[in-house]
């Protein structure tokens, strides 16, 4: 369920259209999208938009009930991860391997491609419910 302020059509649709236990991923420019999950590729350059300006985004607007991220991300890419926790403050998250990540992308609804090249910027957010 959508809040409001994301300008990106694509996005706000993708936000708006989410159910409760639904996943949206927003991921690194190299994850990559099993066949068949809708992308959004808001990717510029390398390193434009940053994987945490969109989880930022994304998550000011979402009902968020819980989040997945890659176990990997705790030793190669800490200062990511406190952010991510930061903007998650609260929500319940369950770390799995990357390979288990990328299967648990096939159910995704969509798919939000950033232009981030740091290692595992990847979430898959589980939609929530507003009341």
């Amino acid at each position: 369920m959508k809040k409001d302020r994301i300008l990106n059509p694509e996005i706000t649709a993708a936000v708006a259209a989410l159910g409760h236990t639904e996943y949206l991923c927003i991921g690194d420019c190299g994850l990559p999208v099993p066949e068949g999950v809708r992308t959004i590729d808001v990717s510029v350059t390398a390193g434009l938009p940053r994987f945490l300006q969109v989880l930022e985004a994304v998550a000011g607007e979402l009902v968020v009930e819980s989040y997945i991220c890659a176990g990997e991300i705790d030793e190669k890419n800490p200062e990511t991860l406190r952010r991510m926790e930061e903007i998650l403050a609260g929500k319940p998250v369950r770390k799995v391997p990357h390979e288990e990540f990328k299967r648990l992308m096939e159910k995704a609804k969509c798919v939000i491609r950033t232009g981030e090249t740091s290692p595992y910027a990847n979430v898959i957010l589980i939609g929530g419910v507003n009341f």
